[in-house]
């Protein structure tokens, strides 16, 4: 017999690509494959001489590890790229360094890497079976402070590096993207309308389970209706054009689903509650609207068809709110008007990408069409939240801030009636960025006045949903665009004025994922709590003790502050 350097099968490298149907079995731990050998023995020798040439036998490996014998050209970090999946480390790099703590590998000798053919290491943090991950639920009331990544960072050693210590200055949760208005998907899902993907979070569970070991709350973000990938593979789910009967564009781009598609809206179910399963606690529905620019005139839907009186003419006037106190500076337009595509200049995406506002004067009694776009958006709502609730996970909608004005020319084109959105969710988190308020109750730079911006915007949005029992937890800025005071400061007074208005907890903003001056607040505002009877926040937490997330005895690379 001899011992083959060769590694068995299911070590193979994991492509980047996630196939169609990607298998969720781990494959049971296996070591260096033993294989026979023929041999010629001349006559002479003896039966005991052979059994001592023989090689002791190969040891087993301790629970919890496994034995692997390496081959020509094998390095640390190739071993632990092959390995990860099997493991309960997150990321290959961390996996590599507990390789070489365990092995005795001094991590700041140049061969710290090599590793020489026939050599044999114990592979720690092998798991018995797949982390299978249960939701944590939480009251929809629950004070979340969270930050959002998106899914190549959260996958990342940069990303658990920034999770670890907005954990450790007080946060409590982390918005992380499913998928974005790209229409990437960032994990392995099996679906007829979704092929070959490229995958960034290998293993869903196993990355909530760390979330959840951290004790934070795990937040799934999908971006729903626009999504790119979705009319360029699958054209015939676009909108159409009533002018050419192709695919309808927005300002020239290829973006936008049609809302009322029933296919479109069970794959975001169908990957939503996909995402619920594996553990995630809430599901955070984004861009769950129709497009807000482009030649509006010139699109048709799918519900025109099933529902020809939308083409019916009918007045119905709309809700109308009123802040209990005047603006400042007696301004009599107090209704934020929005610049499109303005976060281009904050991380190449936006988080509002709205629509230019008429006057005041004809938001209520305009004429009304039959069946809306707001209808639509309500009934897809009521079909998902159906479908989620039972899990136990939470749902949350992202809306445009400008949506508390109630005027009709927004509801007609975005659809989110908010009166009628708020009966199928637990959270709105309204995108409330004062540096997107633009031309304003008279004040020229809106992105250096939070407090007034993020006060009116809270202030109608308890106001329009009172009584509703939803909860409001607003985005905020996090980026310094069109602001020349972002600071620690900044962040505080925004964080302060949504919690006196109503707001509970809060969810922060950086589409680079840059969270430098939050990191410097947050410590200031927990210690100003103390004094101030909870000024800023109440300081809920999950219950359950704070562990670290390796699983194995080996240590886990001491976490860093972000640096940007």
């Amino acid at each position: 017999m001899r011992l083959s350097p060769q590694p068995s099968s299911a070590f193979a490298a994991q492509p980047q690509n996630a196939q169609p149907a990607p298998a969720m079995a781990a494959a049971a731990p296996q070591g260096a494959q033993l294989h026979s050998a023929r041999a010629t023995l001349p006559s002479t020798v003896k039966r005991a001489e052979i059994a001592s040439s023989q090689p002791s036998p190969s040891p087993s490996p301790a629970p919890g590890t496994d034995l692997y014998t390496a081959k020509r050209g094998d390095s640390i970090p190739a071993v632990a790229h092959q390995y990860l999946k099997r493991t309960a480390y997150l990321t290959s790099s961390e996996l590599a360094e507990a390789i070489r703590h365990v092995n005795g590998i001094n991590n700041e000798a140049r061969s710290a890497n090599i590793l020489k053919p026939g050599e044999q290491i114990t592979i720690p943090g092998i798991l018995p079976a797949p982390i299978v991950e249960k939701t944590v639920p939480v009251a929809k009331d629950f004070e979340v402070r969270a930050i959002y990544l998106t899914g190549i960072m959260a996958a990342s050693d940069h990303g658990v590096r920034i999770i670890r210590h907005w954990r450790e200055v007080g946060g409590n949760a982390v918005v992380f993207d499913i998928k974005d208005s790209d229409g990437s998907v960032t994990i392995p899902f099996e679906h007829p309308l979704l092929g070959q993907h490229q995958v960034y979070i290998h293993d869903l569970p196993k990355f909530v389970h760390f979330l959840h070991s951290e004790n934070m709350h795990a937040i799934a973000r999908i971006a729903i209706f626009r999504d790119e990938r979705m009319v360029v593979e699958h054209p015939e789910l676009a909108i159409k054009s009533k002018r050419t009967g192709q695919p309808w564009r927005e300002n020239g781009k290829l973006v936008w689903t049609d809302p009322s598609q029933p296919k479109v809206q069970d794959f975001d179910i169908a990957l939503a509650k996909f995402v619920a399963q594996s553990g995630a606690d809430e599901i955070q529905f984004d861009y769950v609207r129709f497009p807000a620019e482009g030649d509006q005139k010139d699109a048709t839907f799918v519900y025109q068809t099933e529902h020809p009186e939308a083409d019916q003419a009918e007045t119905q006037p709309c809700k109308e709110v009123q802040p209990d106190s005047p603006s400042p500076g007696g301004a009599t337009d107090n209704s934020p008007a929005l610049q499109r595509r303005v976060a281009d200049k904050n991380g190449n995406k936006s988080r509002r990408d709205g629509t230019k506002t008429p006057p005041r004067n004809t938001a209520c009694g305009a004429p009304h069409r039959g069946y809306q776009r707001s209808d639509v958006i309500v009934a897809f709502l009521k079909k998902a939240y159906a479908e989620l609730h039972p899990t136990g996970a939470l749902l949350s909608l992202d809306v445009f801030g400008v949506m508390a004005w109630q005027r009709q020319v927004d509801l007609s084109h975005t659809g989110q009636d908010i009166v009628g959105m708020a009966q199928y969710c637990d959270v709105l988190s309204p995108m409330i960025y004062p540096s997107h308020f633009f031309g304003m109750d008279n004040i020229a730079h809106p992105g250096d006045a939070p407090e007034h911006f993020i006060g009116e915007s809270m202030q109608r949005f308890e106001l329009i949903t009172k009584g509703s029992g939803v909860v409001i937890r607003p985005w905020l800025q996090a980026f310094r665009w069109r602001t020349k005071t972002y600071s620690p400061e900044y962040i505080k007074v925004q964080v302060a004025t949504a919690k006196e208005k109503g707001g509970i907890g809060f969810l922060f903003w950086n589409a680079a994922n840059d969270y430098s001056k939050p990191y410097e607040a947050m410590p200031e505002m927990k210690a100003a709590n103390l004094k101030e009877k909870a000024k800023y926040f109440r300081g809920d937490e999950l219950s359950g003790a704070t562990v670290k997330a390796s699983l194995t005895p080996a240590p886990v690379p001491t976490a860093e502050a972000a640096s940007h």
